[in-house]
């Protein structure tokens, strides 16, 4: 005897829960960062109308005044003079840091010797450095050159040295059992594994010189940022010096954000790898 069962009722499927949207993190970081910036100009807005006096200008006669500074051209021969001196001063700092830096990576001794003067570099204020440039080479380009690579230098030469220390002994051991030239073991050993620190000395060091080489200009040059800067001061124009530091803030954020990227497109087989 067979037994049968009724049909059994066929209920409609629940409706899938819909899952919240997720903003990606890097979008999210630049959300957060503009509702900072907002919230910074609401405040400047709010403390220019409760001052109400030309020392403290809205970001409107700001905002205009950069544009009149793009505008009229100043601010690409000006800039165009400070990241001259800057390149100028890196590339001695370059030079000097990748010497200096796998000196130190391959000598204990040299460690030693070069430890205290790049801590005494690298940690010297920056009022400091301006006002010997200015000592030293008077009005002109050779104080900001100079003091640019002496900045920049200590983070370049510890981030050499590092990279260095970081190759693995055994490989050195290997190279020399199998009678590898110099030109080699530099090419294919030591070059790959200083990249990426030598990227991340170059964009500690920018962030520094960039900064100590604009203080440079305001105490003794004839051209660039920080010699507009103290123009403005001296002709008591405050929107013009809040002016020239906000592209000055713009053009230093840029930079380092692409250097970041380019750190990042050239080393994504690290990750890939990980």
């Amino acid at each position: 005897m067979t037994q049968t069962f009724p049909d059994a009722q066929v209920r409609p499927a629940a409706p899938a829960a819909r899952r919240p949207v997720r903003v990606p993190l890097q979008h999210r970081r630049w959300l957060v960062s503009g509702l900072a910036l907002l919230s910074a100009l609401a405040l400047w807005e709010l403390a220019a109308v409760i001052v109400d006096d030309p020392i403290l200008p809205d970001p409107a006669d700001v905002a205009d005044r950069v544009i009149g500074i793009v505008v009229s051209g100043e601010a690409f021969t000006n800039f165009a003079a400070s990241i001259g001196k800057i390149a100028a001063g890196f590339a001695i700092a370059m030079v000097t840091g990748l010497i200096i830096g796998f000196a130190m990576g391959r000598s204990p001794f040299m460690t030693a010797y070069f430890s205290l003067p790049l801590f005494v570099l690298g940690n010297m204020p920056g009022l400091t450095y301006a006002v010997f440039g200015l000592l030293i080479f008077g009005v002109g380009a050779g104080g900001p050159i100079v003091v640019s690579a002496l900045v920049a230098t200590p983070f370049i030469a510890i981030n050499v040295a590092e990279g260095v220390r970081s190759v693995d002994g055994k490989l050195l051991a290997m190279c020399a059992a199998f009678q590898r030239n110099r030109t080699d073991i530099l090419r294919h050993l030591y070059l790959p594994a200083l990249t990426t620190f030598v990227f991340a000395g170059v964009r500690y060091g920018f962030a520094m010189a960039w900064k100590v080489e604009a203080l440079t200009e305001v105490f003794g040059a004839s051209n660039g940022v920080g010699f507009m800067i103290r123009k403005a001061y001296q002709e008591f124009q405050v929107a013009d010096m809040l002016a020239w530091t906000a592209l000055f803030i713009v053009t230093m954020v840029l930079i380092e954000r692409g250097l970041a990227h380019l750190e990042t497109r050239f080393f994504a087989w690290r990750k890939e790898i990980a």
